[in-house]
C-alpha cells in the first residue's frame, strides 16, 4: 500500500509540473501577441472558412497582428473582420487581404499583400481589396467530378 501512495504522489507532481509548464507557455503566447499596442483595421470577406478570432495576420509570412473579431454584416451579408496590426507596420491603401490556410489540416490566417500606394491605411481604416477563403474540399471534389465527365 505504501508503494502505491508514493507512486500516486509522483504522478500527481508530474501532472502539476506539466500544468505549470503549460500555463507559463500560454502566458508567453498572450504576452507575445504581435499586435499588442497596435491599431485596428477592418476588412470584409465573402467567405471566412476556418478563420477564427485570434488567428494570425501576416505580411510576407511574418506575423504582424491578429484577428480581433468576426461578425456578419447584416446589410451586405459579408463577414466583417476586425484586425489589430502592430503599430510599426503601416499598410498602403491599395493593399490586399486574403484568407489563407496553413495546409490541409492547418488553421486559417490572413495574408496581407502590401500595395504600392503612397497613402497609408489609418487607424480604423478598411482594407478594400479582399479575397475570401477557398474551400479545398470543394475544389478537390470539383476536380474529381470533372475528371469523371470525360470518360
Amino acid at each position: 500500500m505504501r508503494g502505491g501512495a508514493v507512486l500516486e504522489t509522483l504522478v500527481g507532481l508530474i501532472v502539476l509540473a506539466g500544468a505549470a509548464a503549460f500555463l507559463i507557455f500560454a502566458q508567453g503566447r498572450v504576452d507575445g501577441d504581435p499586435s499588442a499596442g497596435g491599431y485596428e483595421l477592418h476588412a470584409r470577406f465573402s467567405e471566412v472558412g476556418a478563420l477564427s478570432r485570434g488567428a494570425e495576420v501576416r505580411v510576407s509570412g511574418v506575423p504582424v497582428g491578429s484577428v480581433m473579431q468576426i461578425r456578419l454584416d447584416p446589410d451586405t451579408y459579408f463577414a466583417a473582420v476586425t484586425l489589430r496590426i502592430r503599430h510599426d507596420v503601416r499598410l498602403p491603401a491599395d493593399s490586399t487581404a486574403k484568407i489563407a490556410s496553413s495546409g490541409l489540416l492547418g488553421g486559417a490566417y490572413i495574408e496581407i499583400e502590401p500595395g504600392g500606394d503612397e497613402d497609408m491605411i489609418g487607424e480604423g481604416g478598411e482594407i478594400i481589396f479582399t479575397q475570401g477563403a477557398v474551400d479545398l474540399f470543394e475544389l478537390i471534389g470539383g476536380f474529381v467530378a470533372g475528371g469523371r465527365g470525360g470518360e
